[in-house]
């Protein structure tokens, strides 16, 4: 696991996200007049530019990989390397600038598949890393698979 990236504080704007992730709970900004869903959070919607009908709602922590890279070169000395960072676009929408963890089922360690066997389009789910703070970033996996369930008798 590499160190703990530093992480802005709380904003005015922020507060109500960076609360829900002490929680592990994966929030998205909603405005209530349109039903869109953003993030980051920001003061107006994007899509109606509404300033006064914003506010959070839960977001299913499910998406998917849009896009994603492998660092080789961290920016940090304490940061090991290859650690891959992505674009997970949420069930609901938005996208997320986050970090992949794990490996994709059925694929092994490999020094020269230092991607893990991610690709685009592979399903995700929501994650956290905890922060000295309380606080919590969300990083996103493969999800676990499902046990098949016993045919029903009937």
């Amino acid at each position: 696991m590499n160190p703990l990236p530093e992480v802005p504080p709380a904003d005015d704007l922020t507060a109500d996200w960076w609360q829900a992730t002490c929680e592990h709970r994966l929030v998205l900004q909603t405005c209530t007049g349109c039903g869109h869903h953003q993030h980051p959070p920001r003061a107006v919607c994007v899509r109606c530019g509404d300033t006064t009908r914003l506010g959070f709602t839960e977001a299913s922590g499910d998406g998917t990989v849009d896009t994603f890279t492998v660092v080789h070169r961290a920016p940090r000395r304490d940061l090991a390397v290859p650690y891959t960072i992505a674009r997970v676009r949420l069930a609901e929408g938005p996208l997320l600038l986050t970090r992949l963890d794990g490996l994709s089922p059925g694929t092994e360690p490999d020094d020269d598949a230092d991607d893990a066997g991610w690709r685009i389009g592979d399903p995700v789910t929501v994650d956290w890393v905890d922060l000295p703070d309380g606080r919590a970033l969300p990083v996103f996996r493969r999800p676990t698979p499902r046990r098949p369930t016993p045919a029903d008798p009937r």
